[in-house]
């Protein structure tokens, strides 16, 4: 497994759409663990593929509940349901938070890394992190739709 580099806001691949991934292969099976790696390593919650350089749609998140690594392949938000206003932060913006309005309730359906579809229902945390990684797979930073932003601590 390897460290990647994680892009900042600035560069023009986190303004991309990413693409979807055709197959699931040794190599994407790599990526996977390369991602998560890279997010424990940065005390991250989620990290998505345009994070490190990469356009396709592939998140890995983590949000240390009963769900583990939950390794998302062409992840899409099938419902959403209520609204939340709570403080996220991103690696791929450091030190800045903001306030963000998400649904209270999604679900997702995704691939695995063996291939299989999933379907899965979140609330919480970690259906803020879906929502806020697959806003990068689409080109958008929380920052773009904060309600306001600051810098320091969260919360």
């Amino acid at each position: 497994m390897a460290l990647l580099d994680i892009l900042k806001a600035g560069n023009p691949v986190l303004k991309n759409k990413s693409v979807p991934v055709e197959r699931v292969d040794k190599s994407l099976k790599k990526l996977l663990d390369d991602m998560a790696e890279t997010m424990y390593a940065n005390d991250g919650v989620g990290l998505a593929a345009p994070q490190i350089g990469k356009n396709i749609c592939v998140v890995v998140i983590d949000c240390q509940d009963d769900h583990g690594l939950l390794e998302m392949i062409n992840p899409v938000i099938t419902f959403k349901e209520g609204e939340v206003v709570d403080t996220e932060g991103c690696l791929s913006v450091p030190d800045i938070y903001g306030e963000v309005s998400r649904a209270a309730k999604v679900k997702v359906k995704y691939t695995n890394r063996r291939g299989k579809i999933q379907n899965l229902t979140a609330t919480g945390l970690l259906a803020r992190c879906i929502q806020h990684e697959l806003d990068h797979l689409e080109g958008q930073l929380f920052i773009d739709i904060a309600q306001s932003v600051h810098r320091g601590n969260q919360g």
